[in-house]
């Protein structure tokens, strides 16, 4: 990222960077202030005026945050982003604050309620540079240097590993394939621990490319024991923490260890609330998915690193067993990676790329996500509303086939109050689609009833009210939630009457609306208590 060298000056929503300590004990306050005594964001309050309950999106919309599009973050926010992800493998720890705060101030000063998710660089073993700002073409037969030594300027026809036993187990004759096939190259030479390689399929070298080698039709599988986490990746996570991030995605996990510890130590400080979620990108990940969606906060299907990994014909299939898995496991689940990938270039998608989406929306993942299209990309906004209008039709198309139906069962608890709680939703979700009831309402201290309801994907919108902020942005990855803020009693009735004139006055509702309830009798219990009663209701607004 170049956009280091910008000024915070050149766009309002990037503030000049007061010290992490100060932003972080003054954060909280002003969210509290800013959703005040009852607040819906103003994209969701305007879909609802516009089209509707049954009108309302249901996927969630993540927007990678970058020098294309951080100058556009109101625009991009009352285009229905939810989440805003800042990936800290590119660009410097200024501009990263700058960008953080500027999603801080929407949600501050203009009514919006996007969360904040940063990624981890990882253990990225074969990362691979030119040198150069731009991508670099290797032609057919051309020979090329690959080196773990550095350079400060860029040589023609070398590009530099950033891992020192790259080459280590390598073999003359074994393929060297970059970013999943953007081009290939054959290994002619070991020279030291350099090698030396024949193009023998052309193509762009991108500034930090992913490298896989392969033997026989079959990945090279090397196992270095370094770890995910990275000291990078600690002082990276301890930057997020201060700039308050809300989600944090733990690149290249391989077991549910990697996630039980940064788990472990954000409740040891009390964190509880951020979130994190596995990106599933290699073959490791693969092998031990149901322990490691188990372990985490949710999920990212991140295709791109993944697909260096395995055959690309196989990514399809893999993408929807892990949907279909995490929807079992009643985690939230984001596709990623190149679904718009040519809008980096062009103002409109190919169909395929269209259809790539429509299919993520059709699986019933919780969201879907933006990378290089917004955060470097030629047309973010272009590529948010065809990201936004083909997820809208694709779910107006499941609801007139009738394709929403109830998952078949997994159960998730074992403790009785838990599993009352999932038949609870699981009854409330069949009877909102009979009835044909305009909305559900759940009341919800923590996001587990909603997350449950969210599970069974119900046709109706699920509206959230909760008096936890944290509660709130978490529930922003949650597949049709719409998350509001506001004080809560212990009394359902209060609660109710609550909501119903809040909405009432916002014109969100209106006389003759059905709306089913689900609540616990006392909020503030906790989920293993034994005597919480939980009912749903099904009312008409007066």
């Amino acid at each position: 990222m170049a956009a280091s060298a910008r000024t915070t000056s050149s766009f309002p929503y990037l503030v000049a960077a007061s010290s992490p300590a100060a932003h972080r004990h003054g954060a909280s306050h002003r969210i509290r202030a800013s959703v005040g005594e009852a607040a819906m964001d103003v994209v969701s309050e305007a879909e609802l005026r516009e089209k509707g309950f049954m009108g309302m999106r249901k996927t969630k919309l993540v927007c990678t945050v970058g020098p294309a599009c951080v100058e556009a973050l109101p625009a991009l926010a009352r285009g229905g982003m939810g989440v805003a992800r800042v990936n800290l493998c590119h660009g410097g720890r200024e501009w990263h604050r700058a960008a953080m705060r500027a999603v801080r101030r929407l949600n501050e000063e203009d009514g919006f309620c996007v969360s904040l998710m940063v990624d981890t660089e990882g253990s990225q073993l074969l990362v691979a540079d030119h040198g150069g700002a731009t991508s670099v073409k290797a032609e057919d037969g051309s020979e090329w240097i690959f080196t773990n030594r550095r350079a400060d300027e860029a040589h023609q026809f070398t590009m530099h590993v950033n891992f020192d036993k790259f080459s280590e187990g390598i073999l003359v004759g074994d393929e060297l394939v970059i970013d999943g096939g953007m081009a290939t190259f054959e290994v002619t030479e070991k020279i030291g621990n350099d090698l030396r390689c024949k193009c023998t399929d052309p193509g762009l070298l991108l500034p930090r490319a992913k490298l896989s080698f392969w033997r026989n039709g079959k990945l090279v599988q090397r196992n270095f024991g370094l770890p995910t986490l990275s000291t990078k990746d600690w002082a990276d996570i301890e930057f997020g923490i201060a700039e308050g991030v809300d989600c944090i995605a733990l690149s290249f996990v391989n077991d549910a260890n990697d996630i039980k510890q940064l788990k472990a130590y954000l409740s040891r400080r009390s964190l509880e609330h951020i979130k994190v979620f596995a990106k599933i990108e290699s073959l490791e990940s693969l092998k031990n998915l149901k322990e490691i969606i188990e372990a985490s906060d949710g999920v990212m299907v991140a295709r791109g690193d993944l697909g260096v990994q395995i055959p690309l014909e196989q990514i399809p299939a893999i993408q929807e067993w892990i949907v279909k898995l995490c929807r079992h496991l009643n985690k939230p689940v984001i596709v990623a990676s190149q679904l718009l990938e040519s809008m980096v270039e062009y103002p409109t998608p190919t169909r395929a790329e269209v259809a790539d989406v429509s299919e993520a929306v059709r699986q019933y993942a919780d969201a879907v996500m933006l990378s290089a299209e917004s955060a470097i990309g030629a047309y973010p906004q272009k590529a948010l509303s065809v990201l936004r209008a083909a997820s809208e039709r694709m779910e107006s198309w499941s609801r007139e086939e009738n394709m929403q139906k109830l998952l078949p069962q997994h159960q998730l608890a074992i403790a009785l109050p838990d599993r009352i709680s999932e038949q609870i939703c699981n009854c409330a979700v069949e009877m909102a689609n009979n009835l044909a009831v305009d909305a559900i309402f759940v009341y919800t201290k923590h996001g587990h009833m909603a997350s449950l309801l969210s599970r069974n994907r119900p046709n109706p919108p699920i509206f959230a009210f909760t008096d936890n902020a944290n509660s709130r942005k978490s529930m922003n990855l949650y597949w049709g939630v719409i998350p509001l803020h506001i004080p809560l009693s212990n009394s359902m009735e209060d609660n109710f009457n609550k909501t119903i004139s809040l909405m009432k006055s916002k014109g969100s509702v209106k006389p003759g609306d059905t709306v089913l309830v689900v609540s616990n009798s006392d909020l503030n219990r906790p989920c293993a208590a034994t005597s919480v009663f939980q009912s749903i209701q099904v009312r008409l607004v007066e």
